[in-house]
């Protein structure tokens, strides 16, 4: 297995795990504090995908198996855009 994850890229990976755990706190707050549990439990879906997807990216076994994972990670992040402006 290739490592394709570019050099000196783990900052996208720290950023998605440090954004992963804002979305967990904010969810565990909106279903605390103000009862909302359906918009959040999507933000809480695809916010914390976003890492993982990105750490499976790190292990593609190839260049295109590597890229297929970050576009996924890319439209979980716009997915987690789309229901923070709901929110």
């Amino acid at each position: 297995m290739g490592h394709w994850m570019p050099v000196g890229s783990n900052n996208v990976l720290e950023k998605a795990f440090d954004f992963a755990v804002r979305v967990i706190k904010l969810y565990q707050h909106l279903a605390k504090e103000h009862k909302e549990y359906v918009l959040s439990k999507q933000l809480l879906r695809c916010g914390t995908s976003i890492g993982a997807n990105i750490n499976e990216a790190q292990a593609g076994q190839s260049k295109a198996d590597f890229v297929a994972k970050m576009s996924i990670a890319s439209k979980e992040s716009r997915e987690a855009k789309y229901w923070l402006e709901l929110l």
